[in-house]
This record gives C-alpha cells, sequence and structure tokens, in this order.
C-alpha cells in the first residue's frame, strides 16, 4: 500500500507534516505487512509514480479533502505531536491517526 504525506522539505529524513498550500513536496511510502519498504518524494500526490495511493495524511481536519475523496483516496489526520515522518508512520501501524470527514 502506497501512503501519502505532504512536507516542509525535500530531505525527507528532516521533514515534517505541512499543510497542503505549504507542503514543498509529498513524501510517498511503500508500506506493507506492517513496514516500509521504501520512501522517495514527489513534487505532488498526482505525480507519487505510484498506480495507486490508498492513504493520504494530512496535517490538520481543515484541509480540502474532496479530490482525495474523488479518486478513492482514504484520508487520515495526524494527531497533535505527531510531526516527522516516521511519528506518522508509527501512528499509522498503531492506528493512532483520525480519519478525515466532513
Amino acid at each position: 500500500m502506497h501512503i501519502a504525506i505532504p512536507v516542509d522539505n525535500q530531505e525527507l529524513n528532516e521533514a515534517k507534516i505541512a499543510p497542503i498550500a505549504n507542503a514543498t513536496n509529498w513524501a510517498i511510502i511503500n508500506f506493507d505487512e506492517g513496514e516500509v519498504k521504501s520512501i522517495h518524494s514527489a513534487p505532488s500526490w498526482q505525480e507519487s509514480g505510484v498506480d495507486w495511493l490508498d492513504f493520504i495524511v494530512l496535517e490538520n481536519k481543515f484541509e480540502n479533502i474532496l479530490d482525495f475523496m474523488n479518486e478513492g483516496i482514504m484520508v487520515l489526520v495526524r494527531r497533535e505531536g505527531q510531526d516527522s515522518i516516521e511519528d506518522i508512520i508509527e501512528a499509522f501501524k498503531f492506528k493512532e491517526l483520525d480519519e478525515a470527514g466532513f
């Protein structure tokens, strides 16, 4: 499965989640069987280089999620203190992200 996260830095080991409007890049995580298989960056979620994104994790619940929902992508929202890609992946593993919705 593939997870996309809007981030503030092209250096993924230093990147923090960012609101979509402030994102300079997107982290694309290949996650399978409970572990990260690979991580790469992309200029946008549409240019992720993968056939299908399963999840998008957003910085806050006030982001516009309609484009993602129209594409059939499940939208999750990070919780307070989940800022780095590593934090978010750990939260994903333990189902500690919130579902976005109206």
